[in-house]
């Protein structure tokens, strides 16, 4: 049982009060955490500021949630369960799909970790995050006149000022719900959880899991398209900016060759004739892709952390149920905002499969690369 002193807040619009209302309602929520200025310009960061300013006095942490979001009743246990085991970490409960560290999430469920370090230069996920009153009011000081509306934003530089990105819920118990947008979100599109679970699954992962805290390099998809991130980005002189998978790829001890080799050779042929009739042949070649790099990547930190595996103890059925759901969410995310909503069950199940195949290829390339290197040598 759980001895940690949590308060909570839950950040709402006056058009969405009643939906507020009734998820800190449901979930046993602190109050509510209104704009103060509804009829201003949107901004997400000038409720942020009341929401954080919310934490009662013998809290030691302070959860924070948004009103556009679903959870299971178990949450706040499960949050409590979190900073028991991580006091001094900014925890993040939900991580965006489609987002550079949507797929560090990803890596780290195929990996087999519980939680992962965030992608330091990217917006940190505030729908659902935890900090010590310490690092809450640090917070408030910090973002204290700023001119950006995006608290999502703000909180990443906050982190980086304070030298350690947030650690982020590798099973997603909290979920985004509609598309609208009060922030101006609304043409991203479907945004969902990258690896949507139950409590269940949850929590042995969040209790026990290792953490994932290096990521080296980290492939990404956007818009139909995959990309890479290299190792240590944060530091470049514009670490936002977006690198195609070709061109990043000769600082990860890969060849173009060796991709395309792998996609003639192992791709399954049905499954990408029928991604390519449904969403184009570029989207089932960039998908496959990106698979297989991260199926790489996946295995390798698998391999490097080893140790803290081992220490973790075996996941068992919740371990395979989060690999599931970050395989679930891979194609659909990928894909184009405006053509989202044309997956239905079927075609995920399809996409979910075509994803797996590159996935468990990917896991042989690293191999293959060891063994090239060794002849090299």
């Amino acid at each position: 049982m759980s001895t940690v002193a949590l308060s909570s807040a839950v950040m709402t619009h006056p058009v969405r009060e009643e939906q507020a209302a009734a998820l800190a309602a449901r979930l046993g929520l602190g109050g509510l955490a209104r704009d103060p200025e509804p009829q201003g310009p949107p901004s997400a960061l000038r409720t942020a500021l009341v929401a954080w300013a919310a934490r009662t006095a013998e809290a030691g942490h302070h959860l924070v949630v948004q009103d556009d979001v679903a959870a299971p009743p178990e949450l706040l246990e499960l949050v409590a369960g979190s900073v028991d085991r991580f006091p001094d970490e900014a925890l993040i409960f939900y991580t965006n799909w489609h987002a550079r560290n949507g797929a560090a999430a990803r890596l780290a469920a195929l990996a087999g970790a519980g939680w992962v370090r965030a992608v330091p230069e990217e917006f940190a996920p505030t729908l659902a995050i935890c900090l010590p009153v310490r690092a809450a009011d640090a917070f408030r000081a910090f973002a204290a006149g700023s001119g950006e509306r995006h608290d999502d934003e703000v909180m990443a530089a906050f982190l980086r000022s304070e030298g350690r990105s947030g650690l982020l819920a590798v099973p997603n118990v909290v979920e985004h719900i509609g598309t609208s947008s009060i922030n101006g979100h609304a043409a991203q599109g479907v945004r969902l959880a990258v690896c949507p679970v139950g409590a269940a699954e949850a929590r042995p992962l969040l209790g026990r899991g290792w953490v994932l805290e290096e990521l080296d390099w980290l492939p990404y998809m956007r818009y139909g398209e995959g990309y890479l991130r290299p190792a240590g980005f944060e530091r470049d002189a514009d670490p936002r900016r977006h690198l195609r998978w070709p061109e990043a790829l000769p600082g990860t001890g890969l060849t173009e060759g060796q991709v395309w080799d792998a996609v003639r050779r192992h791709r399954p042929a049905d499954a990408a004739a029928e991604v390519g009739r449904l969403f184009g042949d570029g989207f089932a070649d960039e998908l496959w892709i990106h698979c297989l790099l991260l199926g790489r990547q996946a295995d390798e930190a698998a391999r490097r952390y080893a140790d803290r595996r081992a220490a973790a103890g075996p996941m068992g059925e919740a371990g395979a149920r989060v690999r599931a759901a970050a395989l679930s969410t891979v194609g659909p995310a990928g894909l184009p905002p405006e053509r989202r909503p044309e997956v239905g069950p079927e075609r995920a199940t399809l996409l979910a499969a075509y994803a797996e195949s590159a996935v468990c290829r990917g896991r042989l390339l690293l191999g293959r690369v060891a063994e090239e290197r060794g002849r090299a040598g």
